[in-house]
């Protein structure tokens, strides 16, 4: 096993290009004992998402990677992004910068998009000693950007240890702000191409996560693949140019506190307002490649993942997707995997990009009708149910 000291295990860990690696325990490596995961979620995402605020939830996940990057200063931190949360691993000696930054974006979130967002600190050695693990692999999705797969069921227990209050980040000072350089919201829905945006989780079943679990993973990810571009959501040269009003208020709330944003709301709407006339115009500014940027949108996009499960957001046809349902319940009845599944006519996309003179932005997209959110609420029924029937007379308790 890797050091707990070495800050730079990640860099170790080697890369796979081919999406359906996250299936394949060789490409995983485990966490360094002396390692800890920040872990966040919003309390009642699906009341907000509920009430029309599915961009305002996604906004408050993505924050939480955001304020983390930019205090650890950690471009290669893996994490991943859950719609209403987030994960992320980082060494010990990082963990005081962490519990920081995630007290002010509790502060953040609750101040400025009026949501509640938990958090927690938990060490990888006590998921271990848990009787689980914490693995991580590194899914290539471009030349520039490569995002963190989590495997070993230590994520899923991190986050039931979370909501059950244990490892707890308290809020910071009101008034406090987090370090959200780069966050933005600027794109509006991006429609479906092909018949549906569909939110899909999968997670083991009663049998757990060995090889029929990961023969499931693999014919989902391939029924997927038979879709135009994999199921991409976001077209190739990314979605259409549209000047989003909301977006800039989203972006303008992130990056500076209210009574000081008058410079801020003029400089984000110039950006945006330059940025919107190059891509609708095909121009190029400057070293501002349109076309290049425009294919690093969409290539640098985390519309799949696996972090415990499979999770993926694609725009796909109305019978492939009837037949990975049908793939999912035939797992389901054979206790194979449990499933949640949400379907949508548009997806959202929320952005992290420092600079658009870099290829290395990034870009996570979600359902733009409660996404991950809401299939993860029908997840919880499906495994609700799963229970109440095994515990009924003539089940298998």
């Amino acid at each position: 096993m890797a050091e707990a000291t070495d800050g730079r295990f990640y860099d170790t860990v080697p890369l796979f290009d081919a999406f359906e690696g996250v299936a394949d325990e060789a490409n995983y490596r485990p966490l360094p004992d002396g390692w800890v995961l920040a872990v966040a979620d919003i309390v009642n995402s699906t009341g907000a998402i509920a009430d029309g605020r599915y961009k305002t939830v996604n906004m408050a996940g993505a924050s939480v990677i955001s304020a983390l990057m930019n205090v650890l200063e950690e471009k290669t931190m893996p994490f991943v992004f859950g719609g209403d949360g987030a994960l992320a691993a980082l060494p010990a000696s990082m963990a005081e910068k962490a519990h920081g930054a995630l007290s002010a974006v509790k502060t953040w979130v609750a101040e400025e998009l009026d949501l509640e967002l938990r958090a927690a600190l938990v060490p990888v050695s006590d998921i271990r000693a848990n009787g689980l693990d914490m693995r991580v692999a590194r899914f290539k999705a471009s030349d520039e950007v490569s995002y963190a797969m989590f495997a070993g069921g230590g994520a899923s227990w991190a986050e039931a240890a979370m909501k059950a209050g244990r490892y707890h980040v308290d809020a910071a000072a009101a008034g406090s702000r987090p370090d959200l350089t780069g966050l933005s919201c600027r794109w509006n829905p991006i429609q479906s191409r092909h018949g549906a945006i569909a939110s899909i989780i999968a997670v083991p079943g009663e049998k757990g996560d060995g090889p029929e679990f990961q023969a499931l993973i693999a014919d989902i990810v391939a029924l997927a693949d038979e879709e135009e571009r994999n199921g991409h959501p976001v077209p190739e040269l990314g979605p259409n140019p549209r000047f989003s009003f909301k977006g800039i208020d989203a972006e303008v709330r992130a990056a500076a506190p209210r009574g000081r944003r008058v410079a801020a709301r003029c400089w984000i709407t110039l950006q945006t307002l330059v940025l919107f006339v190059c891509l609708k115009m095909g121009w190029n500014l400057g070293s501002f490649d349109t076309t290049r940027y425009r294919r690093d949108l969409a290539d640098n996009t985390d519309f799949r993942k696996f972090d415990d499960g499979l999770k993926m957001t694609i725009d796909i046809s109305a019978a492939r997707l009837e037949r990975i349902e049908q793939r999912l319940r035939q797992a389901a009845a054979e206790g194979v995997g449990h499933y949640g599944l949400h379907q949508q006519d548009s997806a959202l996309m929320t952005c992290i990009v420092p600079t658009p003179m870099t290829r290395d932005h990034i870009h996570f997209v979600d359902g733009a009708s409660g996404g991950y959110a809401v299939a993860a609420s029908k997840l919880k029924a499906s495994l609700a149910r799963t229970e109440v029937a095994r515990q009924a007379p003539g089940g298998d308790a």
